[in-house]
């Protein structure tokens, strides 16, 4: 696995993930349909799996949390809100679908050659 898909997948998160890490139980807003905890833990996940990608550490755990979030985001999107797969200004969630299959690829190949999770814990 190029390690490049990784880290720049992982910045693209911990870039999206900022702001809700800044407010992360009410990111949301008033007419948020997640309680709070959830609403942090898509904080973390987005920020914190998205600092674990760029690094290569928990490279595994990290994707399994960034792909529950995206399937939280691709149900909301899809079946929810009813919004179109790709749109050219309003809401959609390709990106979600996008991420979910880097995650699961992540999640099988692993980290790659240049990643903590080989200098920490060896070749899988």
């Amino acid at each position: 696995m190029p390690p490049l898909i990784r880290i720049v997948a992982g910045l693209a998160f911990m870039i999206h993930g900022w702001p809700k890490i800044q407010n992360p139980s009410g990111w949301m807003g008033p007419e948020g349909f997640a309680p709070a905890i959830l609403q942090a833990l898509a904080a973390i996940s987005e920020f914190g799996c998205g600092l674990a990608w760029v690094l290569g550490l928990l490279t595994p755990l990290a994707s399994l949390g960034i792909a529950a979030t995206m399937s939280v985001a691709f149900s909301l999107h899809a079946f929810v809100r009813g919004d179109p797969f790709v749109s050219a200004g309003g809401p959609a969630y390709e990106l979600a679908t996008i991420y979910f299959c880097i995650a699961l690829v992540l999640m099988s190949a692993g980290p790659g050659r240049y990643s903590l999770d080989r200098k920490l814990f060896g070749r899988r």
